[in-house]
């Protein structure tokens, strides 16, 4: 059904109609003529060792939670506790099976001398992490204990912006 027979329908529809399934019924047909039309974009998956399986262990995390929230006995606590560990131990061991298998690619593209791969599959592992720093600067130094850093936020004079110049009072004359 197209945008415009959908809309023809909710014109001649009768008042008595509930306003709810009036909106549901434009919304799905707007959802399934932009799909019609532009298609369906896939997002870029940054986590290649994540699959349906992984995502298969994140919804019953979800429902564990969803169930510990509406009743919160102490089952429902160690049933979550259980799938949290079991969903950690899972993407874990993908991760590390999926890391293994680049290591060994790597490893190869060195032994064949496939010299253009080889520094991909480098670039590849340098690219993944990067390091965060929890640093300020202070008159030209750089400070990296958390307590300095705060106070050196605490001291620091604030001056106060206003989005209109202040205008002077009025005087008598």
């Amino acid at each position: 059904m197209s945008l415009q027979t959908g809309l023809q329908l909710w014109k001649t529809s009768s008042d008595d109609e509930d306003i709810n399934r009036a909106w549901g019924n434009i919304k799905e047909n707007i959802k399934t003529s932009a799909t019609e039309s532009l298609g369906l974009h896939k997002l870029k998956q940054h986590k290649p060792w994540f699959d349906e399986e992984c995502l298969g262990f994140l919804d019953q995390r979800k429902q564990a939670k969803m169930q510990g929230v509406k009743d919160s006995s102490q089952s429902n606590a160690d049933n979550l506790n259980n799938v949290r560990r079991a969903a950690g131990r899972h993407l874990s061991y993908k991760k590390k099976k999926y890391l293994k298998a680049k290591i060994e690619e790597v490893e190869t593209n060195s032994m064949v001398k496939n010299i253009r791969d080889l520094y991909r599959g480098i670039n590849d592992f340098k690219m993944d992490y990067q390091s965060r720093t929890n640093t300020v600067k202070d008159k030209g130094d750089l400070i990296a204990d958390p307590h300095s850093i705060l106070a050196r936020w605490r001291n620091r004079n604030t001056e106060i912006h206003t989005a209109e110049p202040l205008v002077p009072e009025p005087s008598a004359f």
